[in-house]
């Protein structure tokens, strides 16, 4: 039997975009013959037939210490043991597939810094990063892979991240395959349109006629909500039609409550807290949101592109690579600008656009599965597997 590791801090079926990923593809692996080891600080139990090692990093250390003790314990554990293949998602330095979800650390690190409008702290915050020891050393780590002879396959899930590799660590595009994420149909699709549609719409005391957008996050700040709340606060003035925000998630903090009491938005953004039952939320809503500062390949506009839901993002997020601007979504610069979202938020208050944008983005979301995405794997690990079964796979 063909074994594989994979290493992530929380391996969580409900956790993050990069966490729930790793769980998914264990099942899919698990269900081809692998036998499948988790390296990680916690796991929720899912799948039961994986094999778990826990890499235990003591909570009073610096961060920059336990990011660096986890690649280090990681590589000495996988060592004892001979793994056909290991996968690396950024976090660890010993590996011979690498798919990092973050992409390019610098990069993603300098772009989330324009979440702060002011000039002067944003200044302030690029020196303090510059100086921080924690992001040198996680850019060391996810820098690994690249400074690997051979190099390990490198797995880029967008296009955008792969044109960052090519740029920062000068590899060649042909060296870098590039696998977008998917979904699973059966889990997310338009048929929960008619099945909960009212009754989520019922728990949050939204009428039929008013339009929805809804934004998923539990990072609010970096993944666009200030710029969301000036967008609905310029809207609300011009707007012809009713319209809500559900914000899915992340809990709101301080300066946003107060950002959202000045400026009159109180019962039009409704913050939900988190959901397991995402799917429920985007049948109750019509437009998807989420003008992030930086995304790899955002698994929630896929999501809720299959719902039905044409989606509003910027640049920034690896998934615009496949969106056609004006046709199934909208695709606005980055930073974001609350004035150029509020005008695409405009247009979408019309039925006719939105109905047109509804069923392309559909028809999008359906070429992107999860089966898709997990047969490319699956191609690349067996090749790997193949390949390197004498070899030495670890990075030294």
């Amino acid at each position: 039997m063909k074994k594989i590791a994979l290493a992530i801090e929380n391996f969580d079926r409900f956790g993050g975009g990069a966490e729930s990923y790793a769980v998914e593809l264990s099942e899919t692996l698990i269900k081809e013959g692998w036998e499948v080891h988790f390296f990680g600080e916690r796991w929720g139990g899912e799948p039961k037939a994986a094999v778990f090692h826990p890499v235990s990093i003591p909570g009073y250390l610096p961060s920059w210490l336990k990011i660096l003790l986890f690649a280090l314990k990681h590589r000495r554990l996988v060592r004892r043991e001979n793994f056909d293949v290991v996968l690396g998602f950024g976090n660890t330095i010993c590996m011979n597939v690498y798919q990092s979800h973050g992409g390019v650390h610098w990069f993603s690190t300098f772009r989330k810094v324009y979440c702060e409008h002011n000039p002067v702290l944003r200044f302030l915050k690029r020196l303090t990063i510059l100086l921080s020891l924690k992001q040198h050393v996680r850019n060391w780590i996810e820098s690994a892979p690249f400074r690997t002879l051979p190099l390990p396959r490198i797995i880029a899930i967008s296009d955008m991240i792969r044109r960052d590799y090519v740029r920062y660590y000068h590899v060649a595009e042909e060296q870098i395959d590039l696998v977008y994420n998917g979904i699973d149909p059966d889990k997310f699709n338009v048929k929960l349109l008619g099945k909960y549609r009212q009754e989520v719409r019922n728990r949050y005391a939204i009428s039929e006629e008013e339009i929805v957008f809804v934004f998923v996050s539990y990072d609010l700040k970096k993944k666009g909500i200030e710029p969301l709340v000036k967008a609905a606060g310029i809207l609300k003035q011009g707007a012809a039609l009713p319209f809500r925000i559900l914000v899915v998630g992340g809990r709101p903090y301080p300066s946003l409550q107060k950002m959202v009491k000045k400026m009159g938005l109180t019962e039009t953004i409704i913050f939900t807290g988190p959901s397991k039952a995402v799917a429920e939320i985007y049948a109750a809503s019509d437009v998807f949101v989420l003008p992030t500062y930086y995304d790899a390949c955002s698994l929630v506009v896929l999501e809720a592109m299959l719902c039905g839901l044409p989606a509003i993002t910027t640049e920034c997020n690896g998934i615009a690579g496949i969106l056609s601007d004006g046709k199934n979504s909208y695709v606005i610069s980055h930073p974001p600008d609350g004035a150029e979202l509020a005008a695409r938020m405009q247009d979408l208050l019309c039925a006719e656009k939105r109905i047109a944008l509804s069923m392309e983005a559909v028809q999008l979301g359906q070429l992107y599965t999860k089966s898709r995405n997990h047969n490319a794997m699956l191609k690349i690990i067996n090749e790997v597997a193949t390949v390197n079964r004498q070899n030495d796979i670890c990075v030294e």
